[in-house]
């Protein structure tokens, strides 16, 4: 009689032999991808935590007067008031730093991926496979991983907010790009354009609003990621909510979801209306 109990495949021991092997032998390339995110996240950090708070919300405030009027500006400035009144305008800045980072290396290198996959069908059929895994394996699975090739911190929660943000940016760029009707295309090569200046001046203009779409995108899904991303030493807006749930101090769990929420929705309304503008 057939049993599957007799016929095991052992992945996850060769899974974590992969990683040891790894960690034995490319550690050193591992801490030398850290070393950009860890430059950029720590003058993000140590930038917006230098800024006087009156200073941050004026700015956020005129940014989002300027995008998209005085409704979210008026609302912007309540949310951020609210949020220092609470006492977590440190880990505010800091949530905005660690998503900072991710979307900037998710920007320098999603984008290029989506222009790559959007103008060659080969590549999009190698790189949707890609993309699928990373959107759907579960964020905790590759924690592991990320803690032992980076150690914890909030390096490892930016590295892994990289991972779970990418796919819409990249998506999104792509399906922009094979958006703009190709007889525009046709037309542009027809005057004499090189495929640079079709890319520069007809495709990446046309497809901006769905690369906007995108980015915006991302930008949720890095918010998204705070807690979970607290759950290996990652501070900010995650901290309080991990501390209220181990502790059952549902206050403290609430006020930190509560910050979330109103900085999600003040980043959501100021990226849609640079996407539309």
């Amino acid at each position: 009689m057939f049993r599957f109990e007799e016929k095991i495949i052992p992945l996850d021991t060769w899974v974590n032999q992969f990683i040891d092997w790894l960690v034995e032998g490319y550690r050193w390339f591992f801490q030398s991808i850290k070393l950009p995110v860890d430059l950029t996240l720590t003058a993000l950090e140590k930038g917006l935590n230098a800024l006087s708070p009156l200073i941050a919300i004026a700015l956020i405030c005129l940014i989002a007067w300027r995008v998209s009027g005085i409704k979210l500006s008026l609302f912007s400035a309540l949310s951020l008031v609210l949020i220092g009144l609470l006492g977590l305008w440190s880990d505010t800045m800091t949530t905005l730093a660690m998503v900072f980072s991710s979307v900037i290396f998710c920007t320098i290198v999603g984008i290029p991926l989506g222009i790559w996959a959007g103008r060659s069908d080969r590549f999009n059929a190698i790189l949707r496979p890609c993309l699928d895994a990373m959107q759907t394996t579960p964020a905790f699975v590759y924690l592991v991983p990320i803690v032992m090739l980076f150690s914890v911190g909030n390096v490892a929660g930016v590295l892994a907010t990289i991972i779970f943000s990418l796919p819409p940016i990249v998506r999104l760029t792509s399906l922009g790009i094979r958006q703009v009707h190709p007889e525009l295309v046709e037309a542009a090569l027809a005057f004499g354009a090189t495929d640079w200046q079709v890319l520069r001046r007809v495709q990446i203009p046309l497809a901006l609003p769905t690369i906007m779409a995108g980015l915006n995108q991302t930008i949720m899904m890095a918010l998204s990621m705070v807690v979970i991303a607290a759950l290996i030493g990652a501070g900010g807006l995650g901290a309080p909510v991990i501390l209220g749930l181990n502790t059952l101090d549902i206050g403290r769990a609430v006020i930190g979801g509560l910050a979330i929420v109103l900085m999600a929705i003040i980043l959501d309304r100021v990226t849609q209306s640079m996407g539309k503008n």
